[in-house]
């Protein structure tokens, strides 16, 4: 299926500035189940592997083809006319689902990207965990809960690169204006990570490889209406600004697994 960028995610951009995050020494949330057969040395968590939740979905991408409920972004962004999206910038094989950035022939050499959500499957609060790696900078690479509603905000972004391979961000769009919070820190980008949201009515978690890095408890910067998850590349060759996300060469975003759990159990 084919999604286009009207009804799947247009994006504005926006800089990194956000506040440097402490990175819990202590592992308090799941990041999945060592297994060599997986391309990223590790399974997704069990069932039971949060208290308080059981698992309501998992995918380690091991047949052929995108499952049918995940949809491909197509087309341009809104409010990113330097960005456009392609199916065929979403491959699968080897049990991992590749994004790609690259100038396409096929497009007048234009940078094209990759993208896809979960577009069958809103849900309003539970857990969401990710395992994800890229292969080196240039575009913004994302993964995050987006509205199944045609407004924005609301916007969480578990990860977000913006053009690096040396750090990230979480982030927290809300209200009118782009009001938004967030926090980064350091991390290979290029090495398997497992991204986590814990979303609830009180609060918003963020965890990665089972480590908290992130957390918020105003009521008014949660959102409260049903999201998808949607993990995509997004290129900004046309912003002027010293953050804008513009590739020098391909760039490929790997996803192992996903693993989703709502409250209950």
């Amino acid at each position: 299926m084919s999604t286009s960028p009207s009804l799947a995610a247009p994006r504005a951009p926006r800089p990194h500035h956000g506040k440097t995050t402490a990175l819990s020494a202590k592992v308090v949330y799941p990041f999945g189940i060592r297994d060599r057969r997986e391309p990223s040395g590790l399974a997704p968590p069990g069932p039971r592997a949060m208290r308080g939740y059981v698992l309501s979905y998992r995918n380690d991408f091991s047949h052929r083809g995108l499952p049918s409920e995940w949809g491909k972004f197509n087309g341009v962004p809104s409010g990113d006319s330097g960005s456009e999206w392609a199916p065929s910038h979403v491959l699968t094989g080897g049990g991992v689902v590749r994004l790609t950035t690259y100038r396409d022939p096929r497009f007048g050499g234009r940078w094209v990207s990759g993208g896809m959500c979960e577009c069958k499957h809103g849900f309003l609060y539970g857990a969401m965990f990710v395992r994800s790696r890229v292969s080196g900078p240039g575009p913004d690479e994302a993964e995050l809960l987006w509205p199944v509603a045609p407004v924005w905000p609301p916007e969480v972004d578990l990860n977000e690169s913006a053009f690096a391979t040396n750090s990230s961000s979480w982030t927290v769009h809300y209200g009118k204006g782009n009001a938004f919070v967030q926090g980064s820190h350091s991390f290979d980008l290029e090495r398997w990570h497992t991204w986590g949201v814990i979303w609830t009515p009180r609060s918003l978690t963020f965890s990665m490889d089972g480590r908290l890095w992130g957390r918020i408890t105003n009521h008014g910067e949660i959102p409260h209406q049903p999201m998808t998850l949607d993990i995509d590349q997004q290129t900004r060759c046309n912003v002027p600004a010293s953050w804008a996300a513009c590739p020098k060469h391909r760039a490929t975003l790997e996803i192992d697994w996903v693993a989703e759990y709502r409250p209950g159990g």
